[in-house]
């Protein structure tokens, strides 16, 4: 008996002891990951019990969504967003590799699969806010940035190593310089693109050839040389490359104040719209262009204008071995099935031009591969569509106008184009379009005019484009503007390509594909209520532009008076503080009443990136 009751104290005494334990685990837990360090968790439920009261709204609610305080709503506001563990400085949400490994998805790893979007549940979003790097500064700004950017904002150096025979990026001392270097250019890009135009035989070697090329695609990219170059022919690329072995690319063409884009030739359809290039460009881009029957290269060839060049920098162009042979005989018989022609041919680089009309394809023997794409696919089709094998032919109206029609740049920017028909709008509702947001944007930098010099603002994004007049009205401004169409409206970018701008297509209840801190100025017309409607978390959506919006950047809300104060009462747990607020005014294409809120993300750091300026 005396036994039992010993061993009976040793286990009470034991689970005495572990229980000790557990509390002493459980508040150094609590305190470790106090003030918002707890980061890499997944789904705040302060901000989960915040979107359920006041956003989980069904497709018809109204303005009254949009205030608080009623019922006693307001015992949930938040009083912080906390701030993500530093690991997190360069998330991108629907690009995250650990995401993929995590859910464990069944991707095709040789289709690129594993590079292309695949975003969190709700439920495994980080909501906090994403902290710059130790040490951040304000970026350099353009035009120096095309050639230098602080190596702190971007503390990733193995390019600079990995290219070093290839004058990509050198580092020196606090910065990292860009000499204008690629892969198939080491000599810089200026020669590079001056002896393209030369190929082609267009006037004073300008690539620009007096305003008829200015979209250009550059696949794979690397840190965007080549589209940084261009701009001072008044060409704008859009620079493309995924977040790969190289991943922080993009990053850096971002941080230069060059456009660029993440994404990949994988499965899906790219964002854009048909025919919104006159050139596309691949120098050394690692891509296979004859896989799945030319599946790819059909896809650019979606994207090509009429009489639109692929320039094409390899060494299969000039043939030196037999591997290369081999994959030039299977590319040169798939472009010439496609109907393109070789417009020039020197050293390691050739330049095919595809067919102004249906002609040629219309006169290839029955059963030729690729076929023409059925009369059902749409070609501006682009969110979350998967490629096909098929080579899209021209409309009637370009069949008979032997072309696109485009007026050359500058003056397609203000002139009316062809495709506005698609959406049934007139020429003069075009054009007063243009001129209300001329009027808009001139009071907008009658606004920030305190704050702003001419170089503040380089990377501008419109949330809510339309047909793409605020950028428009920005031609005499040193900035260039990422045109957003949502994905569920009218699919007016095409207009926006057409008028020689550049942009893309996106879902706003998802993340961007961007690095954090990329974009000196968001313009969010209508973007709150339009997301409101379709209950999606705008709590998300705030957190989600603080990540995309460099710190002392500004963003624009123009919306209605009880989303702009709704807006309000959050700035202080954003970082962000108003600079101005204001009636809109009336105007021909208001509807209703607007108020327009200007804002400005402040400069912070975290805890840890202080201890390591110590």
């Amino acid at each position: 008996m005396m036994r039992g009751r010993a061993d009976e104290n040793q286990k009470k005494r034991l689970v005495t002891l572990i229980l000790a334990l557990v509390i002493f685990c459980g508040f150094l837990y609590v305190y470790s990951r106090k003030d918002g360090s707890s980061a890499l968790e997944y789904g705040s439920k302060s901000l989960k019990k915040f979107g359920s009261s006041y956003w989980s709204g069904d497709d018809d609610a109204d303005e009254s969504s949009f205030k608080p305080g009623e019922d006693g709503e307001d015992a949930v506001m938040l009083k912080s967003i906390p701030v993500c563990d530093d690991r997190l400085s360069e998330s991108i949400p629907c690009l995250d590799r650990n995401l993929i490994y995590q859910t464990r998805l069944k991707l095709d790893l040789l289709l690129m699969e594993h590079y292309e979007r695949h975003c969190p549940l709700p439920e495994r979003r980080h909501n906090c806010l994403i902290p710059p790097p130790p040490g951040y500064k304000i970026p350099i700004k353009w035009p120096i940035s095309r050639d230098e950017v602080w190596k702190v904002n971007i503390p990733h150096t193995h390019l600079a190593t990995e290219k070093s025979d290839q004058n990509w990026m050198t580092v020196k001392g606090e910065k990292i310089s860009f000499p204008g270097g690629g892969t198939h250019f080491h000599y810089g890009a200026d020669k590079y693109i001056a002896s393209i135009a030369n190929m082609l035989n267009f006037p004073n070697n300008n690539l620009n050839n007096m305003g008829s090329i200015r979209t250009v695609l550059d696949v794979g990219c690397g840190v965007a040389s080549f589209g940084g170059y261009l701009l001072s022919s008044d060409i704008i690329a859009m620079s493309l490359a995924p977040n790969d072995v190289h991943q922080n690319q993009i990053q850096f063409a971002l941080e230069r104040g060059i456009p660029a884009y993440l994404g990949v030739l994988g499965t899906k359809r790219l964002p854009w719209p048909s025919r919104s290039f006159e050139l596309a460009h691949c120098s050394r881009c690692r891509i296979d262009w004859i896989q799945r029957d030319g599946i790819l290269l059909l896809e650019l060839d979606r994207l090509l204008r009429p009489g639109g060049y692929f320039v094409y920098s390899s060494p299969e162009a000039y043939a030196q071995d037999e591997e290369d042979l081999r994959i030039w005989r299977e590319m040169s018989g798939l472009v010439e099935r496609m109907c393109w022609k070789i417009a020039a041919k020197r050293n390691q680089t050739v330049i095919w031009v595809k067919p102004l009309t249906n002609d040629c394809y219309m006169e290839r023997e029955p059963g030729t591969q690729p076929p023409l794409c059925r009369s059902n696919n749409d070609p501006d089709a682009v969110w979350d569509i998967h490629m096909e094998a098929c080579i899209t032919p021209y409309t009637e109206y370009n069949q008979r106008a032997r072309g696109s029609s485009l007026a050359p740049w500058p003056a397609r920017l203000i002139t009316p184009p062809p495709r506005l028909a698609d959406f049934g709008y007139s020429n003069e509702m075009f054009e007063k379009d243009t001129e209300v947001w001329q009027q808009r944007v001139e009071n907008y930098w009658t606004l920030l005019s305190s704050r702003i010099d001419s170089d503040t603002l380089r990377n501008l994004m419109d949330m809510k484009a339309n047909i793409g007049s605020f950028a428009a009205a920005l031609k005499d401004k040193d900035v260039w503007v990422m045109n957003v169409v949502p994905k569920d409206g009218p699919n007016t970018l095409k207009i926006v390509y057409d008028r020689g701008l550049i942009g893309t297509v996106h879902d706003w209840c998802e993340a961007f594909s961007t690095y954090p801190r990329t974009y000196d100025l968001l313009h969010a017309w209508t973007v709150f209520s339009d997301i409101g409607r379709k209950g999606c978390s705008v709590e998300d959506l705030l957190i989600e532009m603080d990540r995309m919006l460099r710190p002392k950047g500004f963003v624009i809300v123009r919306d209605k008076k009880s989303v702009v104060e709704f807006i309000k009462k959050h700035l202080q747990m954003l970082h962000w503080e108003a600079v101005a607020t204001t009636d809109a005014g009336r105007d021909a294409l208001q509807e209703e009443d607007d108020t327009v809120l200007i804002i400005r993300k402040k400069m912070w750091l975290t805890s840890e990136s202080l201890r390591e300026l110590e």
